[in-house]
């Protein structure tokens, strides 16, 4: 999973202080200056997020405007959840 993060330049994951998203620890990759894909770590597992947030600076400190899970239990083997991510950042 660390290589996915990486190569789609999420941030390094960090507590989430908005009590939005279950896992606690969230990364997140911008879309553009409102939009971004946040990816919630919860025990082993990884969802993946669209946002829409005032700012970055509000993500992870704030709740989202919009807030919509693209992938449950994100596995990047599977093509269908590669595509996803790939949707949203290409």
């Amino acid at each position: 999973m660390e290589n996915v993060l990486k190569y789609y330049e999420f941030s390094d994951f960090f507590e989430d202080k908005s009590n939005v998203f279950s896992g606690k620890l969230i990364a997140y990759s911008e879309l553009n200056s409102q939009h971004f894909l946040i990816f919630e770590k919860k025990d082993d597992q990884f969802n993946l997020y669209v946002s829409k947030f005032p700012s970055k600076k509000d993500i992870g400190i704030r709740p989202p405007e919009i807030l919509e899970v693209l992938v449950e239990n994100y596995d990047k083997s599977l093509s269908e959840h590669r595509v996803v991510l790939r949707k949203y950042l290409y």
